[in-house]
């Protein structure tokens, strides 16, 4: 089985500012995710603890010279959702996650949101989901 993995818009247009190689290194990364969807773990997955959504994990990997991890999280539609990542790299461990956290919970939020107003947009004109 192969799973859906989608970037939000806001971590599209980040990603759109990586470097080629830092760009294909994370591509890569996103693909074995598609081929394994939640049964993917260490080291290339693990979970992030302190995010208000308990199914948040995090995608690791090395490129471009840093350690970056990408938050991401599968919705009702069991879709990986790329939320947002950075370079955690020689920074403040703590600081880090508690801002890559708090970027991921508001942008899985919108997108749960959203998820909820197609659904309901659908209900409303007989088509199912």
């Amino acid at each position: 089985m192969s799973w859906t993995v989608l970037f939000h818009d806001a971590f599209d247009a980040e990603f759109q500012e990586l470097d080629e190689a830092l760009q294909d290194e994370l591509l890569a990364h996103a693909k074995l995710l598609g081929e394994f969807g939640p049964n993917l773990g260490r080291p290339t997955v693990d979970g992030l603890k302190g995010s208000k959504h308990a199914n948040m994990k995090e995608l690791r990997f090395d490129g471009g010279g840093g350690v970056w991890r990408i938050a991401f999280a599968f919705d009702p539609k069991r879709q990986a959702i790329l939320l947002v990542g950075g370079d955690k790299g020689g920074a403040d461990q703590r600081r880090f996650y508690k801002r890559l956290i708090a970027v991921a919970d508001k942008r899985f939020d919108e997108h749960l949101a959203e998820l909820a107003a197609t659904k309901a947009k659908e209900r409303k004109h007989g088509k199912k989901t």
